[in-house]
């Protein structure tokens, strides 16, 4: 049986689909073997975008139109979102343990949270 197979004269393929393919089979010498990275600067040598019209936003024309969607209400405290606010100090929390510490602080440290998110009122 042996004498055969010899006389058969199989060809074989190099590597088999179901077996993994060894790295000096896929990438021979001299060869990368990582992804590589496009700076920003290439990026935008090859997208060419002086054939683009100006008013297109892009990643050399960072302007772009005001977003239709409003904007997330975040937590002064933790920076999760917030779907609270308190109605005294108009700071906004996230749950009820930020809200303690809220109703906890004193009247200038509420003003500088405030003035972080551009929004210091004169508390009574």
């Amino acid at each position: 049986m042996e004498r055969e197979v010899v006389e058969a004269e199989l060809v074989l393929p190099t590597h088999l689909k179901f077996k993994k393919i060894q790295m000096y089979e896929k990438y021979p010498k001299g060869q990368s073997r990582g992804r590589h990275w496009k700076h920003l600067k290439q990026i935008l040598q090859a997208e060419n975008y002086s054939n683009y019209p100006p008013d297109e936003p892009n990643y050399v024309n960072i302007e772009s139109p005001p977003s239709m969607h409003p904007p997330k209400r975040i937590c002064d405290f933790t920076g999760y979102e917030a779907p609270y606010s308190d109605p005294r100090t108009n700071m906004r929390y996230a749950n009820a343990e930020v809200f303690k510490q809220i109703r906890s602080l004193p009247n200038d440290y509420v003003q500088r949270y405030l003035a972080l998110r551009n929004a210091a009122v004169v508390l009574k």
